[in-house]
């Protein structure tokens, strides 16, 4: 398998193509997965903290030891804006864990994620584990913006990815197959996050984009 692109069309983020264009506020790659190059993969995190908060039970979003994800993000200081970014990170390593774990049900990516979002972070896994693939190597995330859509509850994280040094490793005989940086390496990531609701303090990803070979992320 090739550069894993986790890569959706615009088509796939449309429903919420009016809410973007219509985003207000401020803050702070995949490619697709026939192009399985690098896989994905954690590090430094918004301070609500990445793999949970109190006041929820969060399911486990680690990863193997030779798999890192880093995120190089800054905090918002908008308290909503923090969350927000804190339970995109975590979708982002619950997708990875879901593929380490070979498992396209596997319960962190549907705590994380609804809709849309899950139905991408499924397809992503089922893809991996068809192939004979996991993910190896470091994954970086980073340049994060966050805004409050105009209805004033979804809140749209957008940040880029570096996945040069990212791999993707054969389950069965363990052997890394490593390619060369180039613009595949970068994309551009755009989460529509979903409040909490009821006595949840979740943030949900509702709806993702991602954009292939994203030159201003170089």
């Amino acid at each position: 398998m090739a550069r894993r692109a986790l890569t959706t069309t615009a088509a796939a983020f449309a429903a919420t193509a009016a809410l973007l264009l219509t985003a207000c506020g401020g803050g702070g790659d995949d490619k697709s997965p026939d192009d399985i190059k690098g896989a994905d993969s954690g590090s430094s995190s918004p301070s609500a903290s990445a793999s949970g908060s109190a006041g929820a039970d969060r399911p486990d979003v680690s990863v193997p030891k030779d798999l890192k994800l880093v995120f190089d993000f800054d905090e918002p200081s908008d308290a909503k804006h923090a969350a927000a970014l804190a339970d995109a990170e975590n979708y982002i390593r619950a997708l990875k864990h879901g593929i380490a774990a070979q498992d396209p049900n596997d319960p962190a990516y549907r705590f994380y994620s609804a809709a849309q979002a899950a139905q991408y972070a499924k397809s992503q896994i089922e893809a991996w584990v068809k192939g004979g693939y996991t993910v190896y190597g470091t994954d970086k995330y980073y340049d994060d913006e966050v805004t409050t859509m105009s209805d004033g509850k979804g809140v749209l994280v957008s940040f880029c990815r570096n996945q040069a040094k990212s791999f993707s490793k054969e389950t069965k005989t363990g052997k890394v197959h490593y390619t060369d940086e180039n613009l595949d390496s970068y994309q551009k990531f755009r989460l529509l996050m979903a409040p909490p609701s009821g006595d949840s303090e979740v943030w949900r990803a509702a709806n993702i984009e991602v954009i292939g070979k994203a030159k201003e992320c170089r």
